[in-house]
């Protein structure tokens, strides 16, 4: 067995510090500065037939649609196309419009705007509450056979027959009487 060497081609701590400022896509001003101008630029592409076709897949596979204009507009500002807020408004533009492409096809798509997770919640907040009745009921059961056994260690104590002294305390922290 190989002991590991040591990579010496990896990329430096803070190397991607070391770029000039405004060299990145989205260090530039958009290229579309507006909701407007990016809803016409997103549907235009989006209507086109390659577009459309590559969508229809991924919406076959059950990828929800909010996924998938999550993932565009993230690329959107990664490319320096819109700023973030631009493209956070973009997303309910988006989602209708594939939709609108779903629809049109016939296919069946999620997405992603029901409530299916806070279902998954609900299922399982049932199941924790029925584990703890199925615990508090079977906690009673054993207390309830615990207080059969004290009252009947009671009845055998009651015997005035039999009277133990109490004991008293002792020791250095014993307090007196």
């Amino acid at each position: 067995m190989e002991a590991k060497q040591p990579r010496l081609d990896a990329p430096i701590p803070g190397m991607s510090l070391t770029h000039e400022l405004g060299a990145r896509p989205w260090q530039q001003p958009a290229q579309f500065p507006t909701v407007e101008d990016a809803v016409e630029h997103y549907t235009s592409r989006m209507m086109s037939d390659e577009f459309s076709d590559q969508l229809v897949d991924i919406m076959d596979m059950g990828i929800p649609l909010t996924t998938i204009a999550n993932t565009i507009q993230l690329a959107g500002v990664m490319e320096g196309k819109h700023t973030v807020d631009v493209g956070l408004l973009l997303l309910p533009v988006l989602i209708e419009t594939m939709m609108l492409i779903g629809d049109s096809a016939g296919i069946k798509y999620k997405t992603g705007l029901d409530d299916a997770p806070r279902s998954d919640r609900d299922s399982l907040a049932k199941r924790t509450v029925e584990k703890l009745k199925t615990e508090m009921e079977t906690k009673n059961n054993e207390q309830e056979e615990d207080v059969d056994i004290t009252v009947a260690l009671n009845s055998i104590e009651d015997n005035p027959e039999e009277e133990e002294q109490e004991e008293k305390p002792t020791g250095l922290m014993a307090r007196r009487q």
